[in-house]
């Protein structure tokens, strides 16, 4: 069974850092493609990043890149998403996906955390 865990969501002013966290148990996700989606108000559901299993590749959506960096420690079964210069259209639920496909992972992944809110206040 694959178990995702999101932590680390809250409250900052524009231009703020925050660092959300995953946590997954099981073997598979050890070893799965992971990554970050998030759904705002009023908006569809959108991949932000995404990393490979060894965490050799990555990917960012145009809107935060050079913002935000996804990394993982596969010792520890976690996935973090560090957002830096947030912006209020950054507001959202941000949700830990993972799937064994790198490509599915940011297109509809088979695994999804429960969702963490992150506001960002102008």
């Amino acid at each position: 069974q694959v178990q995702l865990v999101e932590s680390g969501g809250g409250l900052v002013q524009t231009g703020g850092s925050l660092r959300l966290s995953c946590a997954a148990s099981g073997r598979t996700p050890s070893i799965s493609n992971m990554g970050w989606f998030r759904q705002a108000p009023g908006k569809e559901r959108e991949s932000v990043a995404a990393i490979s299993r060894s965490g050799g590749t990555t990917y960012y959506a145009d809107s935060v890149k050079g913002r935000f960096t996804i990394s993982r420690d596969n010792a520890k079964n976690t996935v973090y998403l560090q957002m830096n210069s947030l912006k209020s259209e950054d507001t959202a639920v941000y949700y830990c996906t993972a799937d064994p496909s790198y490509t599915l992972v940011r297109v509809n992944p088979n695994y999804w955390g429960q969702g963490t809110q992150v506001t960002v206040s102008s």
